[in-house]
C-alpha cells in the first residue's frame, strides 16, 4: 500500500481551481519532494492530505485512511512540520517536546529527539532566546516526537545557515533509513536533489512531471555540454554522446589529458524552470511557495 494515494483531487476558491484533477502516489518509505511556483496548489494539496482542509472532489487515502474522516489513532501515525510555530516562547525545548509527546500513544524518547535535532545545548533554554535556526530545529523535533510513520515537512530549512541545512539533511536521511515516509515541500532545488527519491512538479493545480531528480523532465537523456581548453581558447559542444566526445578529445590530446574538461547536463533547476515557465505570470521566475 502506498503511503499517500490521490485521485482526481480538486479544490476551488472563488470559482478558480487551486487543485485541478490531481493524481499522485507517494510510496511507503520514500522521500518525496513536491515542487511548484507560487499558487501552484502545493500547500492546498498538502493540507488536504494532512486532514486540515476539505476537498471539493476526488479521493485521498493517507496511510489507508481518508484524512477528512480520520480520528485520533490516525493522527498518532503522522507528524507535521509547518513553516512557523508560535505560542511556545516561555517554554524550553524540553518542556515543549515533553508536553507534545504526551499527546501520542507511543512517542519517541524526548532526549533522543533533542539529540536528533541538535538542541542538546539549548534543551533547557527558553524558546524566546533561540535563534531562528534553533527554533526551526525545534519545529522538526515537535513533528517527529510522536514517532510518526509519515512526516509532512513544509519548507523545513528556511532560515538555516549552510551548515545547519546539511545537518538537517542528515536528520532527514536518518528518518528515511528508519522507514519513515517523508513528504517535503521546499524552494531549494539542491535540497530536493539531495534528499528526494522522487520529485513531483505541479503548476495550476496539475502534475507536470514526476520522476527521480536525475531523470525529471527527461533530464537524464538530454544533451550534455562538453567543454575544454585548447590553444588558449575555451571550446564547448552539445552532444547526446558525451562519453564518445571525451574519448575523441583524449585521443588527440598529448598524454590523453583534456585541459579544463567539464561535462554538464541541465541542472534540476534548469529543468524545473523549463517545466513551469508556461505557467508563470509576470516576472515570477524562480519564486516558489
Amino acid at each position: 500500500m502506498d503511503a499517500i494515494t490521490i485521485r482526481g483531487l480538486r479544490k476551488d476558491y472563488g470559482g478558480r481551481a487551486a487543485v485541478d484533477g490531481l493524481d499522485l502516489d507517494i510510496h511507503t518509505g520514500e522521500v518525496f519532494a513536491l515542487l511548484g511556483p507560487n499558487g501552484a496548489g502545493k500547500t492546498t494539496t498538502v493540507e488536504i492530505a494532512e486532514g486540515f482542509r476539505s476537498r471539493d472532489a476526488g479521493e485521498v487515502q493517507v496511510l489507508g485512511t481518508d484524512p477528512h474522516r480520520a480520528g485520533r489513532s490516525w493522527r498518532n501515525r503522522i507528524g507535521i512540520v509547518t513553516q512557523t510555530s508560535a505560542g511556545l516562547d516561555l517554554l524550553t525545548p524540553r518542556e515543549a517536546l515533553e508536553s507534545t509527546a504526551k499527546v501520542y500513544t507511543d512517542p519517541r524518547d524526548v532526549d533522543e529527539v533533542i539529540a536528533a535535532v541538535g538542541l542538546e545545548d539549548k534543551a533547557d533554554t527558553r524558546i524566546v532566546g533561540l535563534s531562528g535556526g534553533q527554533r526551526r530545529r525545534l519545529d522538526v523535533g515537535l513533528g517527529i516526537v510522536g514517532g510518526p510513520e509519515l512526516v509532512f515537512l513544509d519548507e523545513p530549512t528556511t532560515g538555516f545557515d549552510p551548515q545547519a541545512r546539511r545537518d538537517f539533511w542528515d536528520l532527514i536521511r536518518s528518518l528515511a533509513q528508519q522507514g519513515t515516509t517523508i513528504l517535503l515541500t521546499t524552494h531549494y532545488l539542491d535540497e530536493a536533489e539531495a534528499l528526494a527519491d522522487r520529485v513531483g512538479v505541479i503548476a495550476a493545480g496539475r502534475l507536470l512531471a514526476l520522476d527521480t531528480p536525475d531523470n525529471l523532465g527527461g533530464r537524464g537523456t538530454q544533451e550534455a555540454t562538453v567543454a575544454w581548453e585548447e590553444d588558449g581558447i575555451r571550446h564547448q559542444v552539445r552532444t547526446a554522446t558525451p562519453t564518445a566526445e571525451v574519448a575523441a578529445l583524449a585521443a588527440r590530446m598529448p598524454g590523453g589529458e583534456v585541459p579544463g574538461l567539464t561535462v554538464t547536463r541541465p541542472s534540476l533547476e534548469d529543468t524545473y524552470l523549463g517545466l513551469i515557465a508556461p505557467h508563470l505570470e509576470g516576472d515570477a521566475t524562480k519564486e516558489m511557495s
